[in-house]
């Protein structure tokens, strides 16, 4: 089977190595977002796909937009009997989705139809999920709305991280696709449609999100702070007005009248804050212009105290 791959993130790499360690199929391409400027010295660096693409040899292309006439061509060029796509970043338009012999699937981290869309792994653990899973479907012109090919399903923990979750899915949807191309190939893939009905959406993550706000349930703060570990953190405000990344949490059993935001206890290893109810330990934290650093090192250097109100925006 000839296959074109197309993906970008570290996620789809999962899939792309799983397809080429198989040995089974010819990867005729590999389609990947064009390189862009990283970091603070603003380096182009190349998308985690196509450095994985370029170490096995593989054709990389990197179109601004697949849709145009020209891509087009080169796509029918390379003759693919399916395209696999996984976290590529471009919608395909309905030419490109009905040229191989057996159409393009999509490897999707979520439990479709919940979650589809860009951000599909930080919503499952935001939004308090007890499992996510890997949903394999046949893509059709719309937004994660193809009927469902197969199926994995992957645990969510109460301190569960966003990177822990993508790292399981990425090997779960993996393992999953390539059964489902043996599925295709045999002719015994069972097509199931979604319920429209039952969708929900994980759009594009805002940067105002990544403020904590203490007046939420201790929960829902919980699973913000590990919803966006690694990327792109959560942040509050110190009494001096300097920005304080949260990188781990846990949940406890403490109550507090006081106001949310308060630090209402600083301990050997970890301080706790009260929330709109209930309180969360904080146990991982970043300073403004330091390294991230076990909340034992932050207290030892007098970073917080009791009475302390975090997430009030210093005065001007």
């Amino acid at each position: 089977m000839r296959i074109v791959f197309m993906g970008t993130p570290d996620f789809a790499v999962g899939s792309l190595q799983a397809l080429s360690e198989s040995g089974k199929y010819e990867i005729v391409g590999v389609v990947t977002q064009p390189d862009r400027p990283k970091g603070r010295g603003n380096k182009m660096l190349m998308t985690p796909v196509k450095e994985y693409a370029l170490s096995k040899g593989y054709e990389v292309y990197q179109p601004q937009k697949v849709k145009t006439p020209e891509f087009v061509q080169i796509l029918r060029g390379m003759q693919p009997d399916l395209i696999v796509v996984a976290a590529f970043g471009q919608f395909l338009s309905k030419e490109i989705l009905t040229m191989p012999k057996y159409g393009c699937i999509n490897v999707h981290a979520s439990l479709l139809p919940k979650y589809r869309g860009a951000a599909p792994i930080q919503y499952a653990i935001i939004k308090g999920e007890k499992k996510s899973g890997v949903t394999i479907m046949q893509m059709d012109i719309g937004m994660d709305t193809g009927a469902m090919l197969g199926k994995v399903v992957v645990p969510i923990g109460e301190n569960t991280t966003m990177g822990e979750l993508h790292d399981a899915l990425r090997s779960k949807g993996a393992e999953l696709l390539l059964d489902v191309i043996e599925k295709i190939a045999a002719g015994t893939v069972v097509a199931t449609p979604q319920n429209n009905a039952e969708a929900t959406y994980a759009t594009l993550l805002d940067r105002s999100m990544e403020r904590i706000d203490w007046s939420m349930p201790a929960q829902e703060v919980h699973n913000l702070i590990r919803g966006f570990n690694p990327a792109p953190s959560t942040f509050t405000t110190l009494p001096n007005g300097k920005n304080l990344k949260i990188w781990g949490s846990r949940l406890t059993d403490k109550v507090s009248g006081d106001i949310a935001g308060t630090v209402i206890e600083v301990g050997k290893h970890s301080f706790f804050v009260a929330c709109g109810s209930g309180v969360v330990e904080i146990i991982e934290v970043q300073p403004e212009s330091k390294k991230r650093m076990p909340a034992q090192v932050f207290i030892n250097g007098r970073g917080v105290q009791v009475g302390d109100i975090l997430g009030v925006p210093a005065a001007k």
